[in-house]
């Protein structure tokens, strides 16, 4: 990355992304916002150097699938496919959807990279369940799905889901039988799945919650706040299904008005990698059924009272005796404000190894900028 474009990013970050539409972090108390020496080589954040420094995004969007990192490093979504422009922010059919709708783009067989020709708030009549190899591109636009079900990935994989604002889901009948649950995103046995840079809040269940054999995922550079049951990832203790479960949390700030589930995990495998926690209501990370769970350079700031200081909470019928033997390392997180991380199990296994998805920066470095996290306003023609 030049230094120019490495520049760029930090004044951006610092003014103009967080003069958009949508919520963005406040400063971060106790945190500089100086550039350090060493910020001209890189911002850190690989998938940001990846592409946003191109002038040229808009002609190139495609490149974006060259950029994710973590488990869910493989998701192509849409790039072997055509571009496909949603016109039309309605939803009058369900079964039928018009041509020009979201819905219709995102249920088609074929691959499709989905753009949008304005800022729309598109409000569902049902969730959309969105088939395989679909890149959802809200860039350049203020896309936003709320006030009715929102995204289902119901066995499928390859989905790219990208700079779109997911607020205010709720639960809804479905035409062909049964109901959603009011997620903001819900993950049902699929895998090779990347969310990024979006912003998501006050949905009825979960803002993103994977379950029931999904794996491959990685959550990143998103913003979340302002929803107690914030991610599910593990369908139940009984079910083994997910004993494979692969998940990467990276570069996400999980803000203002979050109580829990930032994840709660069953079985599986999850790396946390360079998050921003702050100001969690009763815990932040949480599990039962003996997940692996490898924290790394992530900065935890406690809320002022002195009930929710812990960052971690087990769930276990056998009690202490049993989560004493999962496998939950923290290795270089920062604790702000008297928040601490239990850790357990065998410090050196190689199930860290195993789960190992990226490279974690030092949390330092997340103290010397504001999180560019959530949607981007991103303009023709200039960098994003």
């Amino acid at each position: 990355m030049s230094i120019v474009c490495t520049i760029f990013l930090f004044l951006f970050t610092a003014s103009s992304a967080f003069a958009s539409a949508f919520p963005k972090p406040s400063p971060v108390r106790q945190w500089s916002t100086s550039k350090t020496s060493n910020s001209t080589a890189s911002t850190g954040n690989p998938i940001d150097d990846c592409w946003r420094c191109d002038k040229k995004w808009n002609s190139n969007r495609k490149s974006l699938a060259d950029c994710a990192v973590g488990f869910g490093r493989d998701s192509i979504g849409g790039r072997a496919g055509e571009f496909y422009t949603v016109t039309d922010s309605g939803d009058k059919d369900p079964l039928n959807p018009s041509p020009g709708t979201l819905r219709y783009a995102a249920t088609q067989d074929q691959p499709l990279w989905i753009i949008f020709d304005r800022d729309m708030v598109i409000t569902l009549k049902e969730d959309i369940q969105v088939a395989s190899y679909k890149t959802i591109d809200g860039r350049g636009n203020n896309v936003q799905i709320a006030y009715g079900p929102c995204l289902a990935l119901y066995q499928v994989s390859n989905i790219i889901i990208h700079n779109i604002y997911i607020h205010h889901c709720v639960p809804a009948k479905r035409s062909l039988g049964g109901y959603s649950d009011g997620d903001g995103i819900s993950i049902f046995e699929s895998r090779d799945v990347w969310i990024d840079h979006c912003t998501l809040e006050k949905c009825h269940d979960g803002l993103i919650d994977a379950v029931s054999g999904s794996t491959d995922i990685t959550i990143s550079n998103n913003y979340m706040l302002n929803h107690n049951e914030v991610m599910l990832l593990g369908h139940s203790d009984e079910f083994d299904g997910d004993r494979d479960m692969r998940v990467s949390i990276a570069f996400n700030y999980f803000g203002e008005g979050l109580v829990q589930r930032m994840p709660r995990c069953r079985h599986g495998y999850f790396h946390i990698v360079n998050n921003i926690y702050r100001d969690w209501e009763m815990y932040a990370i949480g599990g039962s059924a003996n997940p692996t769970i490898f924290s790394q350079g992530n900065v935890f700031i406690a809320s002022d009272s002195q009930f929710t200081k812990e960052v971690t909470k087990r769930e276990s019928i056998d009690g202490d005796d049993e989560w004493k033997e999962w496998n939950w390392k923290s290795e270089g997180d920062e604790m702000l404000n008297g928040a601490f991380f239990t850790p357990s199990g065998n410090e050196d296994t190689p199930s860290y190894t195993k789960m190992s998805s990226m490279v974690a920066r030092p949390a330092s470095l997340l103290k010397t900028t504001h999180p560019s996290v959530g949607v981007l306003s991103c303009q023709i023609d200039q960098p994003c």
